[in-house]
């Protein structure tokens, strides 16, 4: 009967054209898989001779068909890019492991079927120091958001700032970066959403400060993550590449970290400032804060605040202290865990699909190094012949370029594991520009600074869906940031590493 109602034919028009567009997407997404799973397929059984390089074993060239199949996973996004990562890891583990399916691993001439990975060192992934070092970190989010300790902070360090509306809009670019350094860019530029909303109602319909003040979000989240190895997961990734025992092992520090890259961070966030009071100058003089919510003061709370000053204090002093950031990052889990304010449901808030992600990188670089094929890739290609200029700054504009349309992440997975190897078969090439950290630290940068559209960073997304934002807007503000941020950062970087503090 209720076909019989005014206006039923235009639910029913609207019911229909959803199912056509998720009928559409579904089967654009079932064409990105076959593709990809076709060229998995095609390089995986092509004749050795294809790829032109020397004694290619068969293992060797099931992890290139592995690297491009991840390469066109995370880029046509056919499925979530964390799930793309599982899939790696599962596929190294049953077609070029030494757990590997028989007919797969065994029955092939001496020597040509190669060296097989370690199974115990795949799974081991999920479990990588660095996954810990995220895991605290998160753990501290929760313990924070859960006190009100968040909340707490906000209000203290932004009422320094006053009421002009100038020093409001710093204000808000300074505590989401700092905020970001330490807690997740997503969890950080929502928290301070929040906190802006009731400011923004204040403000005139009409006036351009409204769209500075939202843009100020994302910028401060993403910038912000430049400081710290927790920031953001490329720095991570990059971290256990430069630190690796059997790899660079050049032993950098969290502190050693943040020691340069937070007055980076603090310099791109005042030219943000200055970008943004020229692009949306305010009408309204002054701004009224008025943040809700109180840091609580039980025994848990006095507990988590004092275990989350230590935690960060033995962070910046691990040179001086000899516990390194990912031990440290245990303390909180550890304690916060035993005192009850952690909990089981609290658990399942940890963003896994990130954990996961990083991992299927990890399983990717172990394979590279494990199989020899890197050791083929370095002898195969003259690294070492390249200009390294060109090597350095093409690498971070690659990256860039690429973190703009896909995950930081993704980028970060598929670009690192190579460039670690170009870095060592070039390292006297690249030692007048400050080294191979100068090149693996560019990535990082150059995907944090990936801002250009909303689908480049969650806190991109979550600050265009307030509608105070126009896509061009964006798109300018982030170019200007990208352009000048990996001017001055590698600038920074060839300073540092050619003076040996890095």
């Amino acid at each position: 009967m209720f076909k019989n109602f005014i206006g039923y034919h235009l639910e029913a028009e609207r019911r229909d054209k959803k199912n056509s567009l998720r009928d559409l997407a579904n089967a654009s997404r079932a064409l990105k898989l076959a593709f990809c799973f076709l060229v998995l397929l095609i390089l995986w059984n092509v004749p050795s001779s294809f790829y032109g390089i020397n004694d290619l074993t068969i293992t060797e060239q099931r992890v290139i068909a592995v690297f491009c199949y991840a390469t066109l996973m995370w880029i046509l996004e056919a499925i979530p890019a964390w799930t793309t990562s599982v899939s790696v890891i599962v596929i190294l583990l049953f077609c070029v492991s030494d757990s590997g399916l028989w007919f797969l691993t065994s029955g092939y001439e001496e020597g040509s079927l190669g060296t097989l990975l370690s199974n115990k060192k795949v799974m081991a992934c999920f479990a990588d120091p660095i996954i810990m070092l995220f895991i605290g970190g998160f753990i501290l989010a929760i313990a924070a958001t859960k006190t009100g300790l968040d909340a707490y902070l906000a209000k203290v360090m932004l009422a320094p700032f006053g009421t002009k509306s100038e020093n409001v809009l710093l204000g808000f670019l300074l505590v989401t970066g700092i905020f970001s350094m330490f807690l997740s860019n997503t969890a950080t530029a929502a928290m301070m959403l929040t906190f802006l909303a009731p400011v923004l109602k204040t403000l005139p319909a009409n006036g351009k400060g409204k769209t500075g003040l939202a843009l100020a979000i994302p910028i401060g989240a993403n910038i912000g993550g430049i400081a710290t190895p927790i920031g953001t997961p490329p720095n991570a990734i990059v971290l256990k590449f430069l630190n690796d025992p059997e790899g660079l092992n050049l032993n950098i520090g969290f502190g050693q970290w943040m020691l340069f890259m937070f007055p980076l961070a603090m310099v791109l966030l005042v030219f943000a400032w200055f970008v943004l009071l020229r692009l949306f100058p305010f009408t309204q003089k002054n701004i009224k804060l008025v943040i809700e919510g109180e840091a609580k003061k039980d025994w848990r709370s006095i507990v988590v605040y004092i275990t989350f000053g230590i935690t960060i204090l033995l962070w910046c002093l691990d040179r001086f202290t000899g516990v390194n950031s990912n031990v440290v990052a245990m303390l909180p889990v550890g304690v916060f865990c035993m005192i009850g304010m952690i909990t089981r449901e609290d658990l399942e808030e940890i963003n896994w699909s990130v954990l996961w992600m990083v991992a299927g990188g990890f399983a990717l670089g172990l394979a590279l190094q494990d199989t020899g094929l890197a050791t083929h890739l370095i002898e195969t290609i003259p690294f070492d012949t390249w200009s390294p200029v060109l090597m350095i700054v093409g690498s971070g504009l690659i990256c860039y370029a690429m973190a703009n349309f896909i995950s930081h992440t993704a980028t970060a997975n598929l670009l690192v594991p190579i460039l670690a190897l170009a870095g060592i078969s070039a390292a006297a090439t690249l030692a007048p520009f400050g080294g191979v950290s100068t090149l693996l630290i560019g990535v990082a940068l150059g995907s944090s600074l990936a801002m250009v559209l909303p689908i480049s960073t969650p806190p991109n997304a979550i600050a265009h869906a307030t509608g105070l934002i126009e896509q061009n807007q964006m798109v300018k503000v982030g170019l200007i940031m990208g352009v000048v941020g990996l001017v001055l950062g590698y600038c920074m970087l060839i300073v540092v590493g050619q003076n040996g503090w890095l």
